[in-house]
């Protein structure tokens, strides 16, 4: 697949998948780091990242792991929390029948949900011809295969670092990094940078709070100002918006 670089469709495919590559590197280091402080041996989380390549059923799995449980219990909860991914192989498994079954499975296994939603804004509709039946293979290996690697390298880094960890510190330092990962890309624009600081400081400045009501506060606070301050620039944008189509008119009109 990475032989495909060259391919234009291919460069689109991972431009398209390039913003997310950061959340996924992020998202898979919490599961590395979660595997390691779950109590799973170097060699194990190694393996359990490189043969499952699912995140969520991962995290699902490891308390029943750490709490003994019986080995198809693990399997079967994987299984309800990856359910999601059967109507996902139905939206796109039409487009690849035709390929032989070792590639369609290596796909399926690459495929994830950001992927599939990505695939299916570039390509709502079924290929009609060869052409455009290639140029959605290789979109779809130009979004699965920089997706796969970002998150191996993420989830390896992770269970690397959680050998470094403090053992007391457990799955809480995994769910730390795991708030970190939602934050951070909410960050990317004004409203969302500044929204996180305010909810950042109330909740420094009111920590002594009973029941934890700091927190509470924090979020009511901090989702108040980023909405007021994204209303603001969009009063201040729509007389610059509007300025604009009235010039472009009116050169139309000359």
């Amino acid at each position: 697949m990475l032989k495909d670089w060259n391919s234009p469709i291919y460069r689109e495919g991972f431009r398209a998948c390039a913003p997310s590559l950061f959340g996924m590197g992020a998202w898979g280091m919490v599961v590395g780091v979660a595997m390691i402080k779950a109590g799973l041996s170097l060699p194990q989380a190694l393996g359990m990242t490189l043969l499952v390549f699912a995140g969520s059923a991962q995290l699902a799995a490891l308390p029943l792991i750490v709490a003994n449980a019986p080995i198809w219990v693990i399997f079967a909860t994987a299984l309800i929390v990856n359910l999601r991914f059967l109507i996902m192989s139905a939206l796109i498994a039409p487009r690849f029948a035709h390929l032989p079954w070792l590639r369609r499975t290596l796909l399926g296994f690459l495929t994830g949900d950001l992927t599939v939603a990505l695939f299916m804004q570039r390509f709502p509709t079924m290929w009609q011809t060869p052409a455009e039946e290639r140029d959605q293979v290789l979109y779809l290996h130009g979004l699965v295969v920089p997706n796969w690697i970002v998150w191996q390298l993420g989830s390896i880094l992770g269970i690397l670092a959680g050998s470094q960890v403090p053992t007391h510190w457990g799955l809480g330092f995994a769910g730390t990094l795991a708030i970190l990962c939602i934050l951070l890309p909410l960050m990317r624009n004004r409203p969302g940078f500044i929204g996180v600081v305010v909810a950042g400081a109330v909740a420094v400045a009111a920590h002594d709070l009973p029941y934890k009501l700091g927190l509470l506060l924090a979020v009511l606070i901090g989702m108040a100002v980023s909405m007021w301050i994204e209303e603001h620039m969009e009063l201040a944008a729509a007389p610059e918006a509007s300025a604009s189509v009235t010039s472009e008119q009116e050169k139309r009109d000359e």
